[in-house]
């Protein structure tokens, strides 16, 4: 099962039935949606998508998913997970709009980081950010974060490949 995580302000708290209508909202959310470099999917796909979480993908611990929270009230998303993306781990995260700004991207990053460092046992993860996502880039530089190369979608938007250690990082 995947573990509740704490950092200094937030709860990384493996989703519950109740959960649903807040997960939905935020992969509803336009702005999110852009940020991860996703289109708009329809509400009835993201209800299936959740309760796969709960039936799938946490009883087979396929993967590490969590609701983030602060203060009792839903923040965002994170992951850890192969992906067909990159040759290992990858971290995905998603802050609602009205967190963002506040510094909770780098420390969800951060809890992340120890997870795979020391319950994974991962030596490295990668991320895939937007090459338009400055503020997504900023933050991952400042934790350590190299860039490996871009990827070109069909529609010609750009990705950026970034690998961090999980021991050298901040």
């Amino acid at each position: 099962m995947t573990p509740a995580l704490r950092t200094e302000r937030l709860e990384f708290i493996p989703y519950r039935p109740e959960d649903e209508d807040v997960f939905v909202t935020l992969l509803r959310d336009e702005e999110v949606c852009r940020w991860m470099g996703q289109d708009l999917v329809p509400e009835p796909e993201i209800r299936e998508l959740f309760r796969a979480i709960l039936t799938d993908i946490y009883p087979t611990r396929r993967f590490d998913v969590w609701g983030l929270w602060l203060d009792g009230t839903y923040a965002g998303h994170a992951e850890v997970k192969k992906t067909g993306n990159v040759d290992g781990h990858e971290l995905i995260t998603a802050l609602a709009p009205a967190f963002w700004g506040r510094g909770l991207g780098s420390e969800v990053i951060r809890g992340l980081l120890r997870h795979a460092a020391d319950d994974l046992g991962l030596k490295e993860v990668y991320g895939m950010v937007g090459a338009e996502n400055t503020a997504s880039l900023t933050m991952c530089e400042r934790l350590g974060f190299r860039h490996l190369r871009d990827v070109v979608s069909d529609d010609g938007s750009v990705t950026r490949m970034l690998i961090v250690s999980t021991t050298d990082s901040p």
